[in-house]
This record gives structure tokens, C-alpha cells and sequence, in this order.
């Protein structure tokens, strides 16, 4: 008879927490994916409208999901954790999406995506240095594997520069691509400071968590509502004034869902999997985002990938899967 996999294991030499980690870790990115798309379909809306509205509708949703165990909450939340939890929504959220729909809109879906991609590869690295759970030597052969997988991406956009949407210049697309590289450093903060709190604070959830930080994030987003809806109409924009009751319905159910899918769901699943997984490797999850995202983006524009977005696509799996690997613990030598 074929021997079980050792106690807790799913698969031989895979333990149970890196198996449940990554799996979440997917959930996460097939969720978030689809904020790559929300600018493309919204072009007509600018950044701050669409960031403002997601995080209203995170907010809203977050503390309705929350107000039935507020006092169990409330006990073990104070002024450390508000404060802790009004950085992670401002980092993670707030700034890190008004950068990416900046991005999104002046530089294209895929060139943003390929941008974020290199997240894996410096949440890994600071990782490492916080807690070096296996060597560098041993991380950086999958970590070339996805700077490969963002070269092939770069390479492709190199070669089909237009971006999707509506055209823009060459200085748009050179500050959308630099608001990109912003949202890279800022998600990169983000993913850090929110390991650490999940592992400081293991009496509360991650989906409590991923509220809490819902509620936070909703309240700054009333501060961003003001520039994004309120001076547009006083000060007469035209597009603003101008836009009919069915542009806004769209708008807002767009949003809203974006909101329970990604901010809600996704950010509970991606609470999950940085608890289950050790900070050199939970870098890695955010690979499946961009993957997601791809794929999202060539059914939006009906195609198929390109042979160097095959390439890339797989060699950001495969960098994964390396990770994976390389996490496994040591075999025991047999005993004599």
C-alpha cells in the first residue's frame, strides 16, 4: 500500500501551511486581478473618482460586515492598532491605487501589470532580512526566474507600445508608468507593515483584520471624495456636470462590486496567506495578481498571449512553484 503523506502534509514534502498559504495566495491575485481592468472600462472616470468610490464602497461594506461583533472587536483594537490600520489603508490602498489607475489609464494595462510584478522580488528580499527562514543563495535562482518573466512583459510592451483606452502622449505615458513604479514601492511597504501586524496580532482574524482595515481605508477615502466629486461640480467640469444618470450607475456598480470582490474577499484571503506563510515567501503570492491580471486584459481586448507573454506568464509560475520548493523542509537521513 502506497504511504500517506506525513502528519501535516497535503502533498509528500509540501507542509499543510504553505499549501493553504499559496492557495490563498491565489484566491488573492484572481481577485485582484480584476482592478486592472476597472480603468480600462471606467476610462471616462478619472483616478481619484475611481479610488475614492472603491474605497467608500470598502469602507460601507466593511463596517456593515462588522457592526454585528463590534464589541467583540472593539475589546482588542486601540489607538496603536487605528493608527497601524490607517497606514496599511493608506499605503495598501489608497495611494497604492491612485498611482495604479494613473497607471492604468496613461500607460497601459499590461506595462502596469508588469511593473507590479516586480513586487515578489523586493517584498522577497526585504523579507530576507526580516526573517531568513532559508538563504538568499537558495531564493535568488526563482527570483531571476520572475525578473525573466518581467523582462519577457517589458520586451512585449516594448514592442506594441500603445496602450489601451483612449490615446496619449508620450509625457502621459512616461508619468503613468512612473506612478506605477510608485504603486510598486508603496504595495511593497503595504505587504511588509501587514505581515508583521497578522503575526503580532493572532487573536484577531484576518477577515476581522481585512474589515478593520476596510473601516480605516473608507475614512480616508471621505477625505479623497472631496477632490474627486465635490470641487469637480463646484468649480463646473464639464465631463463631470455633463455625465448622465446611467454613466454614474455603471460607475457605482462597478465599484462597489470591485469593492466586495477585491477589497473584501480579496483582502481576506491575502490576510490568510500571510499568516500562513513565512515573509521570504509570501512576495511570491503577489505573482498571481499579475498573472490574473494579464489574463483578464486579453479577454477584455479578445486575443491571445503572444509568445513572449507565454514566456512570461510561465516564468512567473515557475518562480512560484521554485519558491515553493524551496521552502520545503529538510528530508531526515535515514537512521544507520
Amino acid at each position: 500500500m502506497e504511504k500517506a503523506p506525513a502528519d501535516g502534509e497535503i502533498l509528500p514534502g509540501v507542509p499543510t501551511r504553505i499549501v493553504a498559504g499559496v492557495s490563498n495566495g491565489v484566491a488573492a491575485g484572481a481577485l485582484w486581478g480584476l482592478v486592472f481592468i476597472i480603468p480600462v472600462v471606467l476610462h471616462d472616470f478619472d483616478s481619484l473618482q475611481i479610488s475614492s468610490a472603491r474605497y467608500l464602497m470598502f469602507g460601507a461594506v466593511a463596517l456593515a460586515l462588522l457592526l454585528p461583533n463590534r464589541e467583540r472587536v472593539s475589546t482588542r483594537i486601540g489607538r496603536t492598532e487605528w493608527l497601524g490600520l490607517l497606514g496599511l489603508g493608506m499605503l495598501g490602498n489608497i495611494l497604492y491605487y491612485v498611482l495604479l489607475v494613473v497607471g492604468v489609464q496613461w500607460a497601459g494595462s499590461a506595462p502596469s501589470a508588469l511593473i507590479i510584478g516586480l513586487i515578489p522580488v523586493l517584498i522577497t528580499l526585504a523579507g530576507q532580512r526580516v526573517q531568513a527562514v532559508v538563504s538568499l543563495r537558495a531564493l535568488v535562482p526563482p527570483l531571476v526566474l520572475s525578473v525573466l518573466g518581467v523582462l519577457a512583459m517589458t520586451a512585449h510592451s516594448l514592442l506594441d507600445p500603445v496602450p489601451q483606452g483612449e490615446p496619449v502622449s508620450t509625457q502621459q505615458r512616461i508619468v503613468g508608468l512612473l506612478c506605477t513604479c510608485g504603486a510598486l514601492v508603496s504595495w511593497t511597504l503595504y505587504a511588509i507593515w501587514n505581515h508583521r501586524w497578522l503575526r503580532r496580532r493572532p487573536d484577531i482574524s484576518p477577515w476581522d483584520w481585512s474589515l478593520l482595515t476596510g473601516v480605516a481605508t473608507g475614512g480616508l477615502a471621505l477625505l479623497l471624495a472631496i477632490p474627486a466629486f465635490i470641487v469637480p461640480v463646484l468649480f463646473g467640469d464639464p465631463p463631470s456636470v455633463a455625465r448622465e444618470a446611467d454613466d454614474w450607475l455603471r460607475f457605482w456598480l462597478v465599484t462597489g462590486t470591485m469593492a466586495i470582490l477585491a477589497s473584501v474577499t480579496g483582502g481576506n484571503f491575502w490576510n490568510r496567506a500571510s499568516r500562513l506563510l513565512p515573509p521570504t515567501m509570501i512576495g511570491q503570492m503577489i505573482v498571481f495578481e499579475t498573472i490574473f491580471a494579464l489574463l483578464y486584459s486579453f479577454l477584455y481586448d479578445w486575443r491571445l498571449p503572444g509568445m513572449l507573454e507565454w514566456l512570461a506568464m510561465l516564468s512567473l509560475i515557475g518562480g512560484v512553484a521554485w519558491c515553493a520548493r524551496v521552502h520545503r523542509p529538510p528530508v531526515a537521513a535515514p537512521a544507520g
